[in-house]
């Protein structure tokens, strides 16, 4: 099942810490940052998952990150911490502004068994190319 909603994007304060820090390829950050909080309706609509796909609204673009459960989102948005695993699926448009819309991006959300990817991985396989 697939289910549409908006993604909103934006620094937490362990987010903040950990990447002033420079610690973006710790297993720390990634337990931070490579996560969608979903509204608990829509989690058990999609089989209450470990883990998700996002994918972007043209389908062009997709990431793998640990679903979690929580009522502070509604059942029509999710959220993301602002960091490489929310910028991959984040229509990169900036409508010449210098920064791409962090806030309303639409997006689809589907269960998955597939592993999270590292920062490292996401960039070596979304950035560089694939090498």
């Amino acid at each position: 099942m697939r289910i549409r909603v908006l993604l909103n994007s934006g620094s937490t304060i362990n987010e903040g810490r950990l990447a002033k820090g420079g610690d973006k390829l710790s297993p720390e950050y990634q337990k931070e940052c490579a996560v969608a909080v979903i509204h608990s309706v829509v989690f058990k609509e999609l089989g209450c998952p470990e883990r998700i796909k996002v994918i972007s609204n043209d389908e062009t673009r997709e990431v793998v990150v640990t679903a979690k459960c929580e009522d502070s989102v509604t059942p029509e948005q999710i959220f993301m911490p602002r960091a490489i695993w929310a910028n991959v699926v984040v229509n990169p448009e900036t409508f010449s502004t210098g920064s791409p819309l962090y806030k309303g991006s639409p997006v689809f959300i589907e269960a998955t068994d597939e592993e999270v990817k590292s920062a490292e991985d996401i960039v070596l396989k979304v950035y560089a190319g694939g090498k």
